[in-house]
């Protein structure tokens, strides 16, 4: 309006390079506010594999404890105690065992030991590979988590070292980091792939039972030897678009809660020598206490990820009340099971699905694929949620759209929490470790009333 009223011609209004100038700024704009606004990368989960055991590694408890009577290693004291402890954790008699611990005497060097922890994870990454046809110069993430088996070189260099892995791979080895590992490795790949664009992460989860095996006389200890077995699992993430029509799943959330600050949560599970010098994992009686209060905290926070409308206006309601008016009404359990059709949580021992169970007021169902892969495979520690889902995969169950909801908890004391949207319906293939076992076609061939919670170890704690 002005320029107009000056009379002045378009050519002196308008510096020549103007509107290029000002065509540059808001394209420089455009970009900074797309970068800034626009959404994390979507993480696809393309596949999983678990370790398939070979047959002749099927050991019954009654065989084991043979074995472990002719060693002569354990008193008779030790060898009632796993054999009840084995009846009442939940196990069954077809879990599988590494042929050196069965060996009379039973050998524990370090090759055996190694040779246990690379039979289990070059077992599950070449399955992986071989169903997923993902070539490793498309991998530039991989993380291994092991809690107790330690070796040096890693067990990343020796993944490296076996495929002849590309060498700039970003590589990182996780240890003492308990049963929830594996999702925290998970946690730890989705932070890298934010920021590493165009690229696959493979997550490696297994336990060493050569390595953890205790010889002495302290029943705190020897809890493991009767619920621990071998396995591992690994996982492919990418964050590749082109990837998503071969995925599985899509990854929603991950969470992660520390209670380490507390004394009892973190001395629950510990590893010490007894008074005979053998190293072995104390296992106190605070552990479902620690269980239950770290998994209160990890449900206030998650409960804000993935509860529905219909569930947070009653938590807030209830919230409200209790702080003015402190005593008159108990705090609101929220109904979790809304929140995913296929919950698997870490299958611990028979006490602590129990607690967890009663703690999140979930039926037997719910349980289902925890309790049937601790019946089946026994605790296989930071893999057995994958074990889980190569459950429910078997069995039909997961179809397209389902959110899986995979929760572990362990040693620190620490609880982790993973949900999964699935992009199609997951059958079970040739590759998983269930299509052969009988257990697959069961509904749930867990006897409850014969698995008793264990006294000595595991008090029921106040709910």
């Amino acid at each position: 309006m002005l320029l107009s009223r000056l009379n002045l011609p378009l050519s002196s209004q308008i510096h020549p390079n103007f509107m290029s100038i000002l065509l540059s700024i808001i394209i420089t704009l455009i970009i900074f506010l797309y970068i800034f606004t626009k959404k994390s990368s979507h993480i696809f989960l393309i596949d999983f594999s678990c370790y398939k055991h070979p047959e002749s590694q099927k050991c019954s408890q009654q065989t084991l404890l043979d074995r472990a009577k002719k060693q002569g290693i354990f008193s008779n004291d030790s060898l009632s105690f796993m054999a009840k402890g084995m009846r009442t954790s939940g196990i069954g008699d077809s879990t599988y065992v590494p042929q050196n611990i069965l060996s009379v005497p039973p050998n524990l060097s370090i090759e055996a030991v190694r040779n246990e922890s690379e039979m289990v994870i070059f077992g599950a990454i070449d399955s992986l590979l071989a169903k997923t046809k993902v070539e490793w110069s498309e991998i530039g993430i991989l993380i291994v988590n092991c809690t107790v088996f330690n070796p040096i070189p890693c067990l990343s260099s020796i993944i490296v070292n076996h495929y002849k892995v590309r060498q700039d791979i970003c590589s990182y080895n996780l240890t003492g980091m308990g049963c929830s590992s594996s999702l925290l490795a998970t946690g730890l790949a989705n932070q890298l792939l934010q920021v590493r664009q165009n690229s696959c992460a493979l997550v490696v989860s297994t336990e060493n039972t050569s390595s953890s095996v205790y010889t002495g006389t302290d029943l705190s200890k020897l809890q493991l030897n009767c619920v621990f077995r071998p396995g591992a699992s690994a996982v492919i993430f990418s964050n590749k678009p082109s990837h998503r029509r071969r995925s599985n799943y899509r990854l929603l959330h991950t969470l992660h809660t520390h209670a380490a600050s507390s004394d009892v949560a973190y001395g629950c599970i510990y590893q010490e020598e007894d008074s005979a010098g053998i190293t072995g994992i104390t296992v106190t009686k605070d552990l479902l206490l620690a269980a239950t209060s770290t998994m209160e905290q990890h449900l206030q926070a998650l409960g804000i990820l993935i509860l529905p409308l219909s569930e947070k206006l009653p938590i807030a309601r209830n919230h409200i009340i209790r702080r003015l008016r402190p005593g008159e009404i108990e705090p609101y359990v929220p109904k979790f099971n809304r929140c995913a059709d296929h919950f698997l949580p870490h299958v611990g021992a028979k006490p602590v699905q129990d607690a967890i169970q009663k703690k999140l007021r979930f039926d037997d169902g719910d349980m289902e694929a925890s309790r049937m892969t601790l019946h089946r495979f026994g605790n296989t520690s930071n893999s057995s949620i994958w074990y889980e889902l190569a459950y429910a995969e078997a069995k039909g169950r997961v179809r397209k759209g389902d959110r899986v909801w995979q929760v572990a908890y362990g040693s620190g004391f620490k609880c982790s929490s993973m949900i999964l949207r699935a992009l199609r319906d997951v059958e079970g293939d040739e590759m998983n470790p269930w299509m052969s076992s009988d257990i697959k076609d069961a509904s749930c061939l867990v006897d409850l009333d014969t698995c008793a919670p264990y006294p000595y170890l595991f008090e029921a704690p106040k709910l």
